[in-house]
């Protein structure tokens, strides 16, 4: 014998859980200095959550040399969720280590010119090699990362859910701060746009997909009377221009119409007995409202008014946290949350709120679940510590 213990149920558990770190993107990125904080031999995927402000391209290269045993994937973001809550000019990491997770990601390119039917075969067939390969992880979950500004979004999750089957999806469309220019993703060095990653997951760890939102609906409504679904652009509002009737029914001046303003008075659609956001990005020259998510004519669309939203991502985050605490909750949060969070200077107190109940994630500029793209919402997993008995195995 060398005298060497056998580890810990302990520290065998603590080798299982998911596992997160981040680096600031000011001077010199050293994705090096995620290596020892994340592990670097153990690991099935790497996901990086990056600032606009790095160099993207320089990221993907750094991060697939220093954890080349995994999968990397990386999306730029509209801000990032880290350590304190919310943060921008990061590199947000989580880790999935190979103890207790299986992974596989499918790059989709050219979204403008998907073949529905050879993709939902793509996913079947690598839904099924994974379960496969790791047969002794009961629980999966899809994470989709897409370029949130192909206007592709609603497209692609509703063909997904097709392939999928019973397996819930959520996932985050990439930003870029609040410039609305480029976003880019990654799948190792192959940097990407006008393109998604599907990574499907087979676990150990007890998990839960959710999507939440703060919104109320109030009994004021309007109707899409003129509309180019294809640029999600609304151009009438009750046959009147959509900017004026917007603001009319607002009480405010058309001009006064800005990101703020929209993150505070959403507008919802009911579909199948639930609403859905449908959020305005911002007003073009010619006073349309263009829109985040698909939009068409004949659309009655219903003015919703927040919970406040501290109370209400408290109580939901609590409720996951029921019985047992997650090890981390991966989230993509709608950039309209965060931007209403500091017009209501609560920037502060939703951020412990994260940090209290261990999320990570990005600002985005949309989330997928299951079939759905929406908007002003979070959507996420909450990864629950490995079970000893799986462990023990």
């Amino acid at each position: 014998m060398d005298g060497t213990s056998p580890p810990s149920a302990r520290e065998a558990q603590n080798d299982r859980q998911p596992r997160t770190a981040q680096v600031d993107v000011t001077g010199e990125t050293q994705i090096a200095a995620l290596a020892p904080l994340l592990g670097s031999r153990d690991l099935s995927l790497v996901c990086l959550f990056v600032s606009p402000l790095a160099d993207f391209d320089d990221v993907a290269r750094q991060a697939t040399e220093v954890f080349d045993h995994a999968t990397v994937i990386a999306c730029t973001t509209a801000g990032e969720i880290g350590a304190n809550g919310y943060t921008d000019g990061q590199i947000v990491a989580t880790a999935l280590p190979s103890a207790s997770f299986a992974t596989t990601t499918l790059d989709i390119r050219d979204l403008s010119t998907l073949d529905p039917q050879s993709q939902i075969d793509r996913v079947v067939q690598a839904r099924s090699a994974l379960a496969s390969q790791a047969p002794g992880f009961s629980n999966e979950f899809a994470f989709l990362m897409i370029d949130g500004l192909s206007m592709r979004e609603d497209e692609l999750t509703a063909m997904l859910a097709s392939g999928l089957g019973p397996v819930p999806l959520f996932g985050g469309s990439a930003g870029d701060g609040t410039d609305f220019q480029k976003t880019h993703l990654a799948l190792g060095k192959a940097v990407l746009q006008d393109a998604a990653l599907l990574t499907l997951v087979r676990t150990a760890c007890p998990i839960k997909v959710f999507s939440l939102d703060h919104l109320i609906p109030t009994e004021r409504r309007m109707v899409v009377t003129r509309a180019d679904p294809s640029r999600r652009v609304v151009q009438q509002i009750n046959a009147e221009p959509a900017a004026t009737e917007y603001a009319r029914i607002l009480g405010k001046d058309p001009g006064q119409l800005d990101q703020f303003t929209f993150a505070a008075h959403p507008l919802v659609v009911r579909l199948g007995g639930r609403h859905h956001v449908r959020a305005i990005q911002r007003v073009n020259r010619e006073g349309e409202l263009i829109f985040f998510s698909a939009i068409d004519e004949g659309a009655v669309l219903t003015l919703a008014e927040p919970e406040a939203m501290d109370q209400h991502l408290d109580r939901e985050l609590n409720a996951l946290a029921q019985g047992t605490a997650p090890a981390m909750v991966l989230a993509c949060d709608c950039l309209l949350r965060r931007l209403e969070a500091g017009q209501r200077q609560m920037t502060h107190k939703i951020s412990k709120i994260l940090t209290d109940n261990n999320v990570v994630g990005f600002s985005t500029y949309g989330e997928q679940y299951r079939a759905m793209h929406v908007n002003h919402t979070m959507t996420g997993v909450a990864i629950y510590p490995a079970q000893d008995q799986d462990i023990a195995k």
